[in-house]
């Protein structure tokens, strides 16, 4: 039996096709994202999220894209709650020295917690400064290059 990957997006991610299409990076990286949302939605790939997900997205003005946002949080199959937060926030003050701010810290930390083989994001700063071996950060274009093959 083939173990299917697990993934954490960051709000970044989720929130890549409601930004401004015309450069091109943010378009393949939008294409990227929207393909990993159907494999997500056919069952391919299982997504997990947290509270963290929750707070930033509650968090945002744009009241579509949070609607949208939060109906897709239905197709997680792991979510890390508030009762986990002594643990998540002790693994984040660890990811911090990484040169990583505290919420993106507690969101890899989220995503460590949920067992994933990846955390996907489109922050340079997570991608230029994380390098621990706990999980495999990258961009929604890098996974779909990576993954390309088995999925």
């Amino acid at each position: 039996m083939i173990k299917k990957v697990k993934i954490y997006l960051d709000n970044c991610s989720y929130n890549r096709p409601f930004d401004d299409q015309s450069q091109m990076r943010i378009y393949l990286e939008t294409q990227s994202k929207l393909y990993i949302q159907q494999l997500i939605c056919s069952g391919y790939l299982l997504l997990a999220f947290s509270y963290i997900s929750r707070y930033e997205n509650g968090n945002s003005p744009y009241f579509k894209n949070k609607i949208a946002i939060e109906r897709f949080f239905e197709n997680a199959v792991t979510y890390i709650d508030v009762d986990k937060a002594g643990i998540i926030e002790k693994r984040a003050n660890g990811i911090i020295k990484y040169g990583i701010r505290a919420k993106d810290a507690l969101h890899i930390s989220c995503a460590i917690e949920a067992k994933c083989d990846y955390f996907i994001t489109t922050d340079d700063g997570i991608l230029k400064k994380y390098r621990a071996n706990d999980i495999h950060v990258c961009s929604p274009i890098q996974f779909i290059t990576i993954e390309e093959d088995f999925l």
